[in-house]
């Protein structure tokens, strides 16, 4: 594998995503044994060349020989073509790169809410907020929980009567509608840092669902372990949850509200109110 040589990828420390795929390129081999560091602690010679807040949104690949800087996807297509120049005519292609490009961002924007800095610290060196890509990961967290939930409400029906094929999306839908006036009253300026903490739960619990749906199609499985597990998987989500918001500083009202919207929609589906 040929390495890039003279480059070093500047990634955030706090992102672990980040930190992860960049390790392995060093690792593999595709990058010199120095050629990572975080943006935190940028090495003096590659600080002349970079745009500080632009390395900070879009991952920055420098080189140090010439001082050219590479953002975002073109920096990780340059390091990949540079080892498998068998995708070089792939990463010059318009509709791609254009297609990575939203892709990148999508994940770029929300990474602090995907997984937040075990600090809790917001600092300039965050991400710049972008409410087009916040909505965007709103919208998409909101349809595949919604997706995942419908298919494992299929599961409850000998516990839990059984809905229109909109239901579990309504629920989720109303979830962010209800917390987002929640949270608007308490605490407006964490308002989509917030949303997007608590949809990064949700999609995660609905996640740790599918293991059993698909299981569920192969194996008889007893009919009150669904209701269990689902539990298990909303004690956890509810954990997560405080903890999320320890590390926003927002107290415990959310996650009241969080959990009195849960025990409301449990008590219509039941009838019982």
């Amino acid at each position: 594998m040929k390495t890039l040589n003279n480059h070093i990828i500047l990634y955030d420390a706090d992102c672990p995503m980040c930190k992860l795929y960049t390790s392995q390129f060093v690792k593999s081999g595709m990058l010199g044994a120095d050629g990572r560091a975080p943006y935190q602690q940028m090495p003096e010679m590659v600080c002349p060349y970079v745009d500080r807040q632009r390395a900070v949104n879009e991952i920055a690949l420098v080189n140090t020989q010439t001082g050219e800087v590479e953002y975002g996807v073109k920096s990780l297509f340059k390091v990949i073509g540079n080892s498998f120049p068998v995708f070089g005519g792939l990463f010059k292609l318009g509709p791609f790169i254009w297609l990575l490009s939203k892709a990148y961002g999508f994940v770029s924007y929300n990474r602090r809410v995907i997984a937040p800095s075990v600090a809790g610290n917001h600092t300039t060196l965050d991400p710049s907020f972008s409410l087009k890509h916040r909505i965007a990961y709103l919208i998409f967290t909101w349809l595949m929980t919604g997706f995942i939930l419908t298919h494992y409400a299929n599961l409850l029906t000998a516990f839990v009567p059984p809905g229109n094929a909109w239901r579990e999306y309504a629920i989720c839908g109303g979830q962010i509608l209800f917390q987002g006036i929640v949270v608007s009253f308490y605490a407006p300026k964490k308002r989509w840092d917030y949303l997007g903490n608590m949809m990064t739960v949700s999609f995660a619990g609905a996640l740790l669902l599918i293991p059993v749906i698909l299981l569920a199609h192969f194996v008889y499985i007893p009919p009150l372990v669904y209701p269990l597990y689902f539990i298990v998987v909303a004690g956890l989500m509810l954990l997560e949850h405080i903890r999320r918001t320890k590390l926003m500083k927002l107290g415990w009202l959310l996650t009241i509200s969080w959990v009195i919207y849960r025990i409301l929609i449990l008590l219509i589906i039941l009838n019982l109110i």
